[in-house]
């Protein structure tokens, strides 16, 4: 066994899902599948229990856990302590507030591992020398590199009547106390139906939203990767497309910076082959100027 796989063991471990570790960790989903596979013939034991949904784990990825975390960690730690000397290159990053925290740490690992960069985040709508934003909050003087695409799901009261059909209609919200994001997001969804919305609150982040809907308000509408694990809300898929894509929006009016340069190679590098491929099928071009105005947020 190596580093590696124990990386890929314990984001497993966490995520309970190939497909999610895989995104955390930006690999493939082979890679992840193949690495437990080595651990599994070296420790000699089965860690996991595949089904459709994902995974679960068996007594032996539980003891393997605090060990395996324990291992990544001190190896980080020791690496970290013998890297010095070159002069770091400073980046300012814009982070949109609907990023689910998963994504975020799988994103910013990377970059804070790296020692020849230092990173200070701030808001999407602060002066940043890069942000990570859904595609429609891209300006026309800004490039696109797509990372991920994510669908939108609606997260309901665990009582709430609709928990009882397996996946939701425009009509069946129509009418029904929503939580208002300050997005747009569900307004294109009960438009569909013609019928008025009823606004119930509004909240300016997805985890105020979520506990409004876990607390009875109201139905929110929101990225599929927010509910992730969440067990006081259900979650059903809505029959229609709706989907954002999110990406890093960088300056299309100046070269980039030793630092910008440092952070779209280390995002490249990151993103598997396979899902660099389907986003820009998808975007018809991952790393184009914009067409659409920044607008309102998303």
């Amino acid at each position: 066994m190596d580093i590696r796989e124990l990386r890929y063991f314990s984001a497993v471990f966490e995520e309970r899902s190939l497909t999610k570790a895989a995104a955390r960790c930006f690999v493939s989903q082979p890679s992840i599948s193949l690495a437990i596979a080595n651990l599994e013939a070296d420790l000699g034991t089965e860690l996991f229990i595949r089904h459709r949904k994902g995974v679960v784990p068996l007594e032996a990825a539980e003891r393997l856990q605090p060990i395996a975390r324990r291992i990544v960690d001190e190896a980080d730690a020791a690496r970290n302590l013998f890297r010095h000397g070159a002069p770091r290159q400073v980046l300012k990053l814009g982070l949109m507030r609907t990023l689910d925290g998963s994504r975020v740490t799988a994103l910013l690992k990377p970059l804070t591992a790296r020692q020849d960069l230092k990173l200070h985040i701030v808001g999407v709508a602060e002066p940043a020398d890069a942000r990570i934003v859904a595609r429609r909050l891209v300006g026309d003087d800004e490039h696109f590199l797509s990372l991920w695409s994510e669908r939108y799901v609606a997260a309901l009261p665990l009582a709430h009547p609709l928990t009882l059909k397996p996946r939701l209609r425009a009509a069946d919200l129509a009418e029904v106390a929503m939580i208002d994001r300050c997005h747009c997001e569900h307004s294109s969804v009960i438009e569909r139906s013609g019928k008025p919305r009823e606004i119930a609150a509004i909240a300016e982040t997805e985890d105020w939203a979520l506990a409004l809907v876990a607390a009875g308000v109201g139905v929110a509408i929101v990225p599929e990767g927010v509910v992730h694990n969440r067990s006081d809300v259900a979650v059903r898929e809505i029959e229609m497309t709706l989907k954002r894509q999110v990406g890093l929006a960088y300056p299309a009016s100046r070269a980039p910076s030793e630092a910008l340069k440092i952070l779209i190679a280390t995002l490249r590098a990151a993103a598997p082959r396979s899902r660099a491929a389907a986003a820009r099928k998808e975007n018809r071009g991952a790393v184009k100027p914009a067409r659409r105005g920044k607008g309102s947020s998303r």
